[in-house]
């Protein structure tokens, strides 16, 4: 860890996030930082965890928080005009380094103008190089001068490319033991000790459970059915969320699933299986040491456009299988996924249920997992947002003005 700076050396440093991800990796990244740079002020784009630690945010985060090629194109008009507003800050404020936080869609682009402006920028959280089109590794490298990875296989891709990328560790290694028990999490939910339980997360988006969410909730309702003593738990990431999940499960057949208020950590630790949407609850679920069956989609119109541009290169999607083949654990799928036209009731009960089923399999999967959390710390002591915080540190100087 680099030695603290003299207080008077006070940069403005700008960061981009686009969403409640983002919003929590800033606002570990703004701790780090100033541990640093003690007079240092932050600015840009950032939501309520950034907030609170004195961050003075230009937009509201959730302006930017769309997904998919057809939700992009729907509100288009408006980013531009965002991005356009954003990009006169920047540049009339000058700050001494921007840090664009995952948004990739968004923030490659107001990295790569920045730059032609003289200015420094810096991406934290690669794009999944390794899952769409390696060749983009050279492109991003024209807008960001540093990329900081999560996960230990993207530095070398870029290094082909001439790109500067540093390994900085999973912050969500961070957070979860290399072993964890169900009773405390159980107790927490009012769950009981003698019961299994499976926790079903369908999405964090509404957008997500527009599109999927019935599907998740008509497969734990088959599950249920064929394991009577089964209970569920169902955590809901926001109030829209919550809403739209509450009519989904009314006059859900026996026992009535447990829907929670946030507590998606809480709810993993407690199951013995999860059910969820392809994406970062993936990686959480795996590090929570918890076996699962994941299924995803996205729009048709993304889908038929990613399929006709060939910009898959990968036939697996959840991130327990990328990282398994990356870490050197084979082809076979470590987790079951269904994808697009494969994600049905059906298809994702009968997975659930051979899971719940089957203690070996579910055995060899945790000890998997353990493996797995090992290779997302990378040999790294101490925690990712410091590792982050000093793969930057000397990329900021404050600029003339």
């Amino acid at each position: 860890m680099q030695q603290t700076r003299p207080s008077s050396d006070a940069p403005l440093i700008a960061l981009i996030a686009g969403e409640d991800s983002g919003d929590q990796l800033g606002a570990d990244l703004i701790v780090a930082l100033r541990h640093r740079f003690p007079a240092a002020r932050f600015v840009g784009i950032g939501g309520r965890r950034m907030l609170a630690q004195g961050f003075e945010s230009w937009y509201d985060i959730r302006e930017l928080s769309v997904m998919g090629f057809s939700e992009v194109v729907k509100h288009l008009p408006r980013l531009l005009r965002l991005r356009r507003g954003l990009l006169e800050k920047l540049v009339a404020s000058r700050p001494a380094l921007t840090v664009g936080i995952d948004a990739p869609d968004f923030n490659l682009a107001v990295e790569r103008k920045l730059r032609e402006a003289g200015l420094r920028t810096a991406h934290y959280v690669s794009p999944s190089v390794w899952a769409w089109r390696e060749k983009r590794a050279e492109k991003i490298g024209r807008s960001a001068e540093r990329i900081l990875c999560l996960f230990p296989m993207e530095p070398p891709i870029y290094a082909k490319h001439g790109v500067d990328a540093r390994f900085v560790g999973h912050p969500l290694a961070d957070r979860f033991p290399m072993v964890s028990g169900r009773e405390g999490p159980r107790d927490a939910l009012g769950l009981p000790h003698d019961a299994p339980v499976l926790a079903v997360l369908p999405g964090s988006r509404p957008s997500e459970i527009e599109r999927i969410g019935a599907i998740f909730i008509d497969a734990a309702k088959r599950v249920s059915a064929a394991m009577p003593s089964l209970r569920i738990v169902v955590p809901a990431a926001n109030e829209r969320v919550h809403a739209r999940l509450t009519a989904l499960l009314k006059d859900f057949p026996g026992a009535p699933p447990l829907l929670v208020d946030g507590h998606a950590h809480e709810a993993m630790l407690a199951a013995d299986a999860v059910l969820l949407a392809s994406g970062t609850a993936t990686l959480e679920a795996m590090l929570a040491k918890r076996p699962m069956v994941v299924g995803y989609r996205v729009s048709p119109t993304s889908y038929r456009i990613a399929k006709a541009l060939r910009m898959l290169k990968t036939d697996v999607y959840s991130l327990p299988n990328i990282l398994a083949r990356a870490c050197g654990l084979g082809r076979e799928r470590l987790v079951p996924e269904f994808m697009q036209d494969e994600c049905t009731p059906d298809n994702l009960a009968r997975a659930t249920l051979d899971l719940l089923a089957d203690s070996e399999r579910r055995g060899a999967v945790v000890a998997a997992f353990e493996y797995l959390h090992q290779e997302l710390r990378g040999g790294l002591e101490g925690r990712a947002a410091d590792h982050a915080a000093d793969a930057l540190a000397d990329l900021i100087q404050p600029l003339p003005r």
